[in-house]
């Protein structure tokens, strides 16, 4: 008997005995893939819970107006909803949806973004501007260590 046979059994090893199985699990999901399962199972029971309910193939930029007043999260911050945005289209491309057809990558919702952020810009009272990148990062570090130096 093996010393270690409590251990194995508790992380779960497949090594010995009759009753280990001849395949392994899968290796665990990142944090990034558990989220995206975890906002497309979300978002398909937010459509099941519509009524009547919104087939997936219902879902496009075609809808100006939606049938009902929007429940969504009106003060969601805008990095949270590009990246949740960001995790459903690829869901719904690695779910059999093809790119065309696929409503998250719509211009529509580009414009809305970009009006969600622009307005929270505009209530903090700060613009928002891309970052610029440095031209000469090692010039700037070398001008300041030599100013510490004095």
């Amino acid at each position: 008997m093996s010393s270690n046979k409590g251990k194995d059994i508790a992380e779960g090893s497949s090594r010995g005995g009759a009753n280990a199985p001849d395949q392994q699990s899968p290796p665990p999901l990142s944090r990034y893939e558990s989220q995206k399962r975890r906002d497309w199972n979300t978002f398909g029971q937010y459509l099941r819970n519509q009524r009547p309910p919104v087939a997936l193939s219902q879902c496009n930029a075609n809808q100006p107006e939606p049938p009902g007043p929007c429940t969504c999260p009106l003060k969601q911050a805008w990095g949270s909803l590009d990246a949740l945005i960001g995790r459903l289209r690829a869901a719904y491309e690695e779910n059999g949806g093809l790119p065309e057809t696929n409503p998250f990558a719509s211009g529509a919702i580009r414009v809305y973004l970009r009006e969600v952020r622009d307005s929270q810009a505009k209530a903090r009272g700060i613009p928002y501007k891309k970052k610029k990148k440095k031209r000469n990062p090692t010039k700037a570090n070398d001008e300041s260590s030599s100013f510490h130096m004095q």
